[in-house]
């Protein structure tokens, strides 16, 4: 049974809509005098809000000590098929990711099986039945239709429930699935359509006459009617409930009728019985579908022939009814005329069926039920929907209709059009799954490549623009690498690009990015983007994040560079309050050169300024030994440039070394003096009788370890 709808549906002309008066949450107050320039500040509030704080001088009212407020403004409509935005169109592009991205696995999957073992019959029908578990996923996400609760004293007079507001969206989505995707329910289709009527009639209730909007204006009068059946309103909304298969709602109607109250029965009881008789065979009518909801009404056949047989069985039964002699004993005019127009829309009368229904898709299921209830096969359904379209043409359809009469006509360009039009990138991104799926014609379209898109088909176009759309949004473009990917031509590249915009600097971004990667196998732009996060923070100061993003992209040559900007305080006097900050940035660099950058002459050289750090400080035993063995070892590795042979030396008067490290001493000094000679030499920041010193030093300690020797 149709709902009545808890609010209608508006539709906004803005884009942002929001009330002109926004209220204010709470006032600011300050001191200041003008002149003051007025300053707003904005930023996120809950859910879809936005929070402006208005900061202003008191306008000639020095008393007025407000100055200011802050109010909160929403920024998304009522209608969110509309507007693109808030929490429920978000919950549905996220929720249909893992769907689509699970059936684009499958569909791998059985390209690989297929390839390796050949071609199937069973493969259609394991595919179909992917394609169908898909669709009602993504169907469960569009919103359900959940009634308000029961009230604890039921009201007989209530025609309609109070139900939510249905979705355009999702209307569109389960007529793909009837037609494309449900290959189980191909028999049924005429019925699948009575119960999508029965949901989604409301929405064509905006635009043109419904049924169901007969039924909503008549339940609105219902309360100021004494005597229902004196008045044209109810049996018209009678005739037309049961015009459109909706058998609940005219039993529940023939009910309200005078006769079957208990003042009534003694005087009417003809008439009530023939009331009766009509809503019996009304609950019996037979149905060819597998079954019904609860609180439907009818009878379920699900052998055709069978069908067929009980349909002949009812059909009889209701021309009996109607040659019947007991209407000439019905006194009420009113009652018997319209009992017996209800007898003719059973019997399937085009004149009674068209006066009863207001549009053209309303007649369609009215002929489906009572006249043409055997009808299967698209074309013969075409046919019918024309021969309806002209008996009630509509001057602007809606786009529910349109879509409806793309399908029936099996032109996949009107379907595809209308999906794109009406409901946007989303659609059509995901619903070309069911087209495919369940038409040959539609796959072969959606599917060949086109040299006017590029080379790539119309399924990939698509997808692609989807893409574009998620890309945009700082709260969607992680999950649009999903549908990249299943685009072959142009995907990966294009997924590339996304991840080289984004602001990699922010550290939550970086590691979506990184992650992305590695699910896809894009290695080097992994490594280009922790190359580009390592160099931002490098250059705003931020060096030891630099420095670990650049070892984590293995960037060698960026991370010599950094050793060369270290090797400028290598020099330095050991008290230098410089080395200290820079000795975290040599300890981060790690300790081996592969991955390093080649600094391991700065992590000896750290360890050699520690060591003689403890021997200024008085430690002069185990300290002075290390100490030497760090300076040995420093002045024999050959990653150790010339230009600092003579800074370790000066720096290392303190440090007593035996007679053969001396001498190793003596000849690296003996090299320097000459190296100075050459034009290319560099000298460094140290005084001018610095070689003269260190000459003298060792000579001294060569005395001292001979003596000891």
């Amino acid at each position: 049974m149709p709902g009545l709808l808890t609010n209608s549906d508006t539709q906004s002309s803005t884009i942002v809509p929001f009330s002109p008066e926004p209220p204010t949450l709470y006032n600011l107050h300050h001191g200041l005098t003008p002149p003051l320039a007025p300053r707003i500040s904005i930023s996120w509030s809950r859910g879809n809000s936005l929070r402006l704080s208005i900061f202003k001088s008191p306008d000639n009212h020095p008393q007025d000590e407000v100055g200011g407020k802050v109010v909160e403004v929403k920024v998304s409509g009522e209608d969110v098929e509309e507007s693109g935005d808030g929490v429920k169109w978000r919950r549905i592009v996220y929720g249909s990711v893992s769907p689509f991205a699970h059936l684009q696995n499958k569909k791998n999957a059985f390209m690989a099986v297929s390839e390796s073992m050949g071609y199937s019959s069973s493969y259609d029908a394991e595919w179909s039945k992917y394609v169908l578990e898909y669709s009602k996923e993504i169907k469960s996400l569009l919103g359900s239709r959940e009634s308000s609760p029961a009230p604890l004293i039921e009201d007989p007079n209530t025609v309609l429930q109070n139900v939510e507001e249905p979705s355009s969206l999702k209307a569109a989505w389960e007529l793909l699935e009837i037609f494309y995707a449900d290959k189980h329910s191909q028999g049924w289709i005429p019925e699948q359509l009575v119960d999508w009527l029965s949901d989604y009639d409301s929405l064509l209730s905006g635009e043109m006459p419904t049924v169901y909007l007969r039924l909503v204006e008549f339940q609105a009068e219902l309360v100021n009617i004494q005597v229902v059946e004196d008045h044209p309103a109810y049996w018209q909304a009678v005739s037309s409930a049961l015009a459109v298969g909706w058998l609940d709602v005219v039993v529940n109607l023939l009910r309200l009728h005078g006769s079957y109250q208990l003042n009534q029965l003694g005087n009417r009881e003809t008439e009530n019985g023939l009331v009766e008789a009509v809503a019996v065979l009304v609950s019996k009518m037979p149905r060819m579908r597998a079954d019904l909801p609860d609180g439907k009404l009818g009878e379920c056949w699900y052998n055709k022939s069978e069908f067929m047989r009980a349909w002949e069985k009812w059909r009889g039964q209701i021309t009996k009814l109607d040659c019947s002699s007991f209407w000439l004993q019905c006194s009420h005019h009113q009652t018997r005329e319209s009992l017996k127009n209800l007898l003719q829309i059973m019997l399937g009368d085009t004149n009674a069926l068209s006066s009863a229904t207001c549009h053209w898709v309303e007649l369609y299921i009215a002929h489906f039920l009572y006249i043409r209830p055997f009808t299967s096969g698209l074309e013969s359904m075409h046919v019918l929907a024309q021969k309806c379209i002209n008996l009630k043409p509509t001057s602007s359809p809606h786009k529910l209709m349109k879509l409806l009469d793309g399908i029936i006509g099996e032109n996949t360009e009107v379907v595809l059009a209308e999906c794109s039009r009406s409901f946007g990138p989303w659609m059509i991104a995901h619903a070309t799954e069911l087209l495919t799926a369940g038409s040959v014609q539609a796959e072969i379209l959606l599917k060949e490549e086109r040299d006017n898109l590029g080379g790539i088909s119309i399924e990939e176009s698509h997808r692609l623009v989807y893409a574009q759309v998620l890309s945009s949004h700082a709260l969607t473009w992680q999950i649009a690498p999903i549908y990249l990917i299943s685009c072959m031509k142009h995907g990966v590249g294009l997924l590339e690009i996304l991840l080289y915009k984004q602001p990699v600097y922010h550290t939550q971004v970086l590691l979506k990015n990184i992650e992305i990667c590695r699910l896809y196998d894009l290695d080097s732009v992994s490594a280009n983007a922790m190359k580009i996060a390592g160099v931002h923070h490098w250059k705003h100061g931020r060096k030891g994040a630099g420095i670990y993003w650049l070892q984590q992209a293995g960037d060698e040559v960026r991370l010599n560079r950094i050793a060369q900007q270290l090797f400028d305080f290598v020099g330095k006097s050991i008290s230098d309050e410089s080395f200290e900050q820079w000795e975290g940035l040599i300890e981060l660099l790690g300790s081996e050169s592969r991955t390093a950058g080649g600094l391991e002459f700065l992590h000896r050289y750290r360890d050699f300024k520690k060591s003689l750090q403890q021997v200024q400080d008085g430690v002069l035993t185990d300290a002075a030994r290390k100490a030497g063995e760090y300076l040995i070892s420093l002045m024999k590795n050959p990653s150790t440039p010339q230009r600092f042979w003579l800074p370790l030396l000066y720096d290392s008067e303190r440090p007593l070394l035996n007679v053969s490290q001396t001498n190793l001493l003596l000849n690296k000094l003996q090299e320097l003096s000459v190296a100075r000679l050459r034009p290319d030499f560099v000298e460094v920041g140290l005084p001018p009788q610095a070689l003269s010193s260190v000459r003298l030093a060792l000579a001294a300690n060569l005395g001292r370890a001979t003596l000891e020797e």
